[in-house]
């Protein structure tokens, strides 16, 4: 039986304010879902409820069972190693559970593959204190994957990286989904990444999920004045994929749905 991430009537509320209402999905493992919004929508606070690192209401279930952060992999938005460690100990890192007084040497040529899978093998060496932003992003995403968790969860985990890095992890994203059959959920801003890498998205709007399903059946001309507030135009390209090209801001029109109860 394929695993499955459900999702019923999630809430999350911090103080007073409620963050997230009756969230609720079913989402099967084997692909890349894109979670996208515009800014405050409740992405990272979903993302941070299914970790286990805030307190949610409602159920949250991994192949039927409570999620367990030991078998997940989790990357939030504002990650970063200020340990004087090099890049090699950081991934390394990623199976802290088996490490002892001697490093096994499968588990050494397992962090060196990841390491060529992510082309930075020549950062091994170095510190992490060196690296820029981006070069640190891809390292504790390559982190995460060197345990080969079922269970993926990055929270907006390209934001750092330049135009081809942010393909060339997406691709390697698809790559990993396709060899192990994992799930990745995957927070997202650019529109077009999402459409192009996504098998599917889920479309959250001021805490409840308005959307899920295809891109192109998720993101119309009306989600994108109603939800991100822009006039857009849809420009087909080679692949099918059409690419969204922003033209200019419009009003946000009142959604009933999107009322706090």
């Amino acid at each position: 039986m394929m695993a499955r991430l459900v999702l019923r009537d999630v809430d999350v509320q911090h103080g007073r304010t409620r963050i997230l209402f009756g969230v609720s999905a079913s989402i099967a493992a084997g692909q890349i879902v894109g979670l996208i919004g515009p800014n405050g929508a409740g992405k990272s606070t979903l993302l941070n409820a299914i970790a286990g690192q805030l307190s949610a209401k409602g159920k949250i279930l991994w192949s039927g069972k409570p999620v367990d952060a030991r078998d997940i992999g989790f990357m939030p938005q504002h990650c970063q190693v200020r340990a004087e460690l090099s890049v090699l100990e950081v991934i390394l890192l990623g199976r802290h559970e088996q490490l002892g007084w001697r490093i096994a040497d499968d588990t050494v040529n397992a962090a060196s593959r990841i390491l060529a899978f992510f082309e930075i093998s020549d950062l091994a060496a170095r510190s992490m204190q060196t690296l820029s932003g981006g070069q640190q992003q891809l390292v504790l995403l390559a982190q995460r994957l060197l345990r080969e968790p079922q269970l993926l969860l990055l929270d907006e985990a390209t934001s750092a990286l330049d135009v081809r890095h942010q393909m060339h992890v997406l691709k390697l994203l698809k790559d990993y989904v396709a060899r192990t059959g994992a799930l990745v959920l995957v927070a997202v801003h650019d529109l077009n990444l999402a459409a192009r890498h996504c098998e599917t998205v889920m479309l959250l709007n001021g805490g409840r999920l308005v959307a899920h399903g295809a891109f192109q059946k998720v993101i119309t001309p009306d989600i994108l004045r109603s939800v991100y507030g822009i006039e857009a135009e849809f420009i087909p390209s080679q692949s099918g994929t059409p690419v969204i090209l922003p033209l200019s801001p419009t009003s946000v029109e009142a959604n009933p749905m999107e009322k706090s109860p």
